[in-house]
């Protein structure tokens, strides 16, 4: 059985209402430095054997931070990286909420490709097809993946077989931690969400 902890960033200094997207030089606000050390806490009372991270700058802190507590180097994988926002990446969502796009996005996600972006269902495939790969790789450990809001919610409704469509009936908080078993009889999804108790682990 391979336990993975899927665990957002903290808050960014663009803020919630900027689409930050793959923007570079987007570092943790002091908010968000805050989050990610209550994070940090929790995690660092679980055995972790490894320990990814998105390439974005807010991700790679995030993880650092975890790595000092856990004794662990940070392994970067782009598969973990931030979904390609394409032409809406640094607008505001007020300005988007304007658009049809946008909406039919937002209420159509396994059909809609943001323009000159990403389709949600290729950042589904992506993080899912990396999740079993590493489970390959740790069969029998507890491995940490820092990533993104809507990456990790695209792993979760795989596991949990919620459509994309339905989604963003999941909320992922900042620093939040989900914790996934992959055993070989199929997925256990332990925790959703978790930002301030014990994290609960399988067995």
């Amino acid at each position: 059985m391979t336990t993975f902890l899927l665990i957002r960033h903290g808050a960014h200094r663009l803020g919630g209402d900027v689409i930050a997207g793959r923007t570079p030089g987007v570092y943790l606000s002091d908010l968000g430095w805050d989050q990610v050390r209550a994070m940090a806490e929790r995690v660092a009372r679980l055995s972790v054997s490894a320990l990814y991270s998105s390439p974005a700058e807010r991700t790679l802190e995030t993880a650092r931070h975890l790595s000092e507590r856990l004794d662990l180097p940070v392994r970067v994988l782009e598969s973990l990286n931030e979904i390609d926002f394409g032409d809406w990446t640094g607008k505001k969502l007020e300005e988007l909420r304007r658009s049809d796009v946008f909406a039919r996005w937002n209420a159509f996600r396994s059909g809609t490709r943001i323009p000159e972006g990403e389709a949600m269902i290729e950042t589904q495939t992506r993080i899912v097809s990396e999740m079993l790969r590493l489970r390959e790789d740790h069969p029998n450990d507890c491995i940490a993946l820092v990533s993104h809001g809507d990456v990790i919610k695209a792993a979760l409704a795989y596991f949990v077989a919620v459509p994309l469509d339905l989604f963003s009936r999941i909320e992922i908080g900042l620093a939040s931690v989900s914790v996934v078993a992959l055993l070989d009889h199929g997925p256990w999804v332990l925790c959703v969400n978790n930002t301030g108790s014990e994290l609960p682990m399988p067995y």
